[in-house]
Formats: structure tokens, C-alpha cells, sequence
């Protein structure tokens, strides 16, 4: 047996690492979110100058680059169960996260460690201090540090392929400095439009910056005018072009349980009675986007597609935040709808899934979003009671709207509650429903992170 001064002087030693390493983990975190998130004049050169500083990694890593306005998560997800159920390592890049900073870069579903992590701060770290001295606009930006620490983390790693999303936009995005096999466009819609431009047409050409030249590209359903510019500059690049509900479609089914049932039909290949447990029709669109994207990625490599590990590698899909259960009775649940076109689609699901109960949702959106129209579209969803609250925000420069600005954006005659902080929205409403009632918290990512983390707390 081992003496107990050992065992006192081993657990003190591991006290010792962990605090070591907790300390080097928030000061690599608090010098990544200490840089700033924009610059005045969008541009690549920048981000192409840090990674040839680094090595040039970005040239390492081969796969998939998803841009849209929503569905870019959902899409990540189902890319990399279909491509797992291959048998190979899956690199993906996604944000925001929903209850770790480290989510955004995984192998294989699992995070980046707390070492690896400060590892690459670390490394990163003296050639930010050179650009910082040596550019007249100042070195890189947060997000652009974040994507070199993943290309550099994914040249690295034994991966097979990498599913990268883009942050923002797409034609100056940071990870638009590199050339994958397949380009993926989700959705356009109005978000970001103060960077992005304020028509579809101006987000549709920010988003569609990704496409390379001869590189396929699939997206989804898009508005007339945001697919005349698809058409448009897949031409100019020579690049193929697959959309859904014209090169590729899909049949709903009745749906049974907690998942959509559907059918696909593509060019070439034709699977029936695929699902998945993501709800709503629109991530019905988001798999059939995905297995696309996945169908075209497997004409380049040659490995033949086995139906059985589709269906399978759809059906499996997990992607924290969209419609997910928390609690079971009553139901409660949370979704990231974080702007009009996601709320629109979230309302529609609410009707279609839930419309024979009560749905209490309690909604706390930031200021920079469009909560008017949000809180009009749900509010117009007849079985919903709307309640109004806000969160802390991510930081200051980003705050949560005040609930009496939500109050005041209310159709007239709704009458909505509304509380200084959402915990005490929640204790109200779950002391006020029934067990055949749903209650959905919405509004933020941000939020729902926050939400997240609180019942993880009470578990």
C-alpha cells in the first residue's frame, strides 16, 4: 500500500499542474478575446501574411468550407457524421460555442484540450507581437488568430479532412484564405447587415466570396435574387453548381417521434426514408445540403457510398442548441434562433410540431439584432405566449436588450410579462404551466449557452 505522505505529495503535485494549467488556460483565453474583432477596411492580405509567418498550415488541411447565413452549424454536424461513418477523422471549425470555448476546434466531436490549446497561443503569440510592429493597421484580429490556431492545430493532427465554417460573411473571412474540395452555401437571409450590406444581393455577394475556381459548390434554398448571384459567380469560376430543389430534392415524410422523416434524390444517387433528430423542415434542408456537399467530396476521393452508414450517420446527428431538450416533463427546450430568418423558420416549427399545446417562450435577443421583427413573428404564432427577459450578453460592446424596449416593439394589445433576468423568468413560468405545456427559451446563442449551463448547474 502506498505510504500516505505519497499519496498526499502525488494529489498536491496534480493540484499544482491543474492550477498551472488553469492559469496559462484563461491567460491564453484572455489574450485571444483581448484583440480586436474588426478592422476598419475588410481584407485578406493580413490573414495571409500571419499564416505564411506560421508556414503556410492552411495548405496542409483539405475538406469541406461552409458558408449561409443559419444552418452553417447544423451542416458541420451532419458533414461530420457522414463523413465519420467513412471510418475517417473529421477536423471541424464552428462558432460560436455553446458551452466551451474549446468546441470550436474538434477532432472527431472532441475539443481541442486546455494543453493543446495554449500550446498554439503560445506559439502564436511572438508572431502576432512581430505583425502587431510591423503593420501600419496592427496585427491580427481575434477571429483571425482563432483560424490560424485551427489550421495550424488541423495541419498537425492525424485528420482525414477538415469541415470548416465561416465566421462572417465569407468574402473577407479569415478562413477564406483557403481552397477546399467542396464549397457549401446554406441560406441568405438578413443578418450582420451592417457589415454585410443591407440587401439580399450584397449578402448573397459576400457569402458567395468563398467560391473558388472549378471547386464544386452545393447550396440550399436561397431567395431569386441571392441565387442569380450563386449562378453568377459559380460561372465566373467555373465552378459546378448543385441547389437544392432543382439538382438535388427532397420528400418529407411523416414524421414519428423526435426526428424528420425524409427522402433524397439526387443527380446520381437516391436514398429513402432518411432522418434525422434535428426538427423542422429547414434541418431536413440542412442534411440534404450536407449529403450534397458529402456525395460530391466522395466523387473526388473514389470511396464508394454505402446507404447503410448514411442513414445511419444522419440519424445519429447531434448539434447542441437546435430545439434541444432539456427536460422532459414538462418539455422544456432551447434553440438558437438568433435572427428573423431563423425565428421565421422556428415559429413554423412551432406550429407544425406543437400547435395543440401552450408554448410559453421566454426571449432574450442582443441589441445589435432585429427584435423587432423577431418578437412580431413569434407573437403571431397563435398557441405561443410570448415572455420577455434579458442575459448578461457576451461582453459589454454587446449587450442583451432591455425588456422594455422588447415590451414596447409588441404587436398592439399583446400583453407579454416581462423580467429584469431570465432565471426569474424561468422559476415563473415552470411554477405557472402545466405538464402538457412547452416552454422554449430563444432569442441568442448567447443565451441559450447561458441556459445550457445553468440546468447542466442543477443536474
Amino acid at each position: 500500500m502506498a505510504k500516505l505522505t505519497d499519496v498526499a505529495d502525488n494529489y498536491n503535485q496534480h493540484k499544482r499542474e491543474y492550477l498551472l494549467l488553469s492559469n496559462a488556460y484563461d491567460a491564453a483565453l484572455a489574450f485571444i478575446h483581448g484583440r480586436t474583432q474588426f478592422k476598419k477596411i475588410p481584407t485578406l492580405q493580413r490573414m495571409q501574411r500571419f499564416l505564411k509567418e506560421l508556414g503556410d498550415p492552411q495548405l496542409k488541411v483539405h475538406g469541406i468550407h461552409v458558408a449561409g447565413t443559419n444552418g452553417k452549424g447544423s451542416t458541420v454536424a451532419n458533414l461530420r457524421e457522414l463523413l465519420m461513418a467513412d471510418g475517417l477523422t473529421v477536423g471541424t471549425f464552428t462558432s460560436p460555442f455553446i458551452t466551451r470555448f474549446n468546441e470550436r476546434i474538434s477532432v472527431d466531436g472532441e475539443p481541442i484540450s486546455d494543453d493543446d490549446l495554449v500550446a498554439l497561443v503560445d506559439q502564436i503569440k511572438p508572431v502576432v507581437a512581430k505583425l502587431d510592429a510591423e503593420l501600419p493597421t496592427g496585427g491580427p484580429t481575434e477571429f483571425e488568430i482563432i483560424t490560424a490556431m485551427m489550421f495550424l492545430y488541423f495541419a498537425t493532427q492525424p485528420i482525414d479532412v477538415a469541415v470548416i465554417e465561416v465566421g462572417l460573411g465569407g468574402l473577407y473571412d479569415s478562413t477564406n484564405v483557403w481552397t477546399p474540395q467542396v464549397s457549401v452555401i446554406t441560406t441568405i437571409g438578413y443578418d450582420h447587415m451592417q457589415i454585410l450590406g443591407d440587401t439580399l444581393t450584397a449578402i448573397a455577394t459576400q457569402k458567395a466570396g468563398i467560391i473558388k475556381p472549378n471547386v464544386p459548390v452545393v447550396v440550399g434554398k436561397l431567395p431569386a435574387e441571392a441565387q442569380t448571384v450563386m449562378v453568377e459567380t459559380a460561372a465566373d469560376q467555373q465552378a459546378p453548381l448543385q441547389t437544392l430543389g432543382t439538382d438535388f430534392t427532397t420528400k418529407l415524410l411523416p414524421p414519428q417521434g423526435w426526428q424528420e422523416r425524409f427522402n433524397f434524390d439526387g443527380p446520381d444517387d437516391h436514398f429513402k426514408d432518411l432522418t434525422t433528430p434535428l426538427l423542422g423542415d429547414y434541418q431536413v434542408d440542412n442534411a440534404a445540403v450536407a449529403l450534397a456537399a458529402y456525395l460530391n467530396y466522395h466523387q473526388q476521393t473514389g470511396i464508394p457510398v454505402a446507404i447503410r452508414d448514411v442513414k445511419r450517420a444522419l440519424a445519429g446527428v447531434n448539434w447542441p442548441g437546435r430545439l434541444e431538450r432539456l427536460n422532459d416533463d414538462p418539455l422544456i427546450m432551447i434553440d438558437g434562433a438568433h435572427n428573423e430568418p431563423a425565428v421565421t423558420e422556428l415559429a413554423t416549427t412551432l406550429k407544425e410540431r406543437f400547435g395543440q399545446q401552450n408554448v410559453y417562450v421566454i426571449f432574450a435577443v442582443l441589441a445589435d439584432k432585429q427584435h423587432a421583427q423577431m418578437i412580431q413573428t413569434l407573437a403571431q404564432v397563435p398557441n405561443v405566449h410570448l415572455v420577455l427577459t434579458q442575459f448578461a450578453g457576451p461582453n459589454a460592446k454587446r449587450p442583451s436588450t432591455d425588456p422594455d424596449t422588447l415590451e414596447s416593439e409588441l404587436p398592439t394589445n399583446y400583453d407579454a410579462p416581462i423580467f429584469s433576468n431570465w432565471q426569474a423568468a424561468l422559476m415563473q413560468v415552470t411554477s405557472e404551466m402545466s405538464s402538457e405545456d412547452v416552454l422554449l427559451l430563444t432569442g441568442s446563442l448567447y443565451f441559450i449557452s447561458d441556459v445550457r449551463a445553468y440546468f447542466k448547474m442543477e443536474d
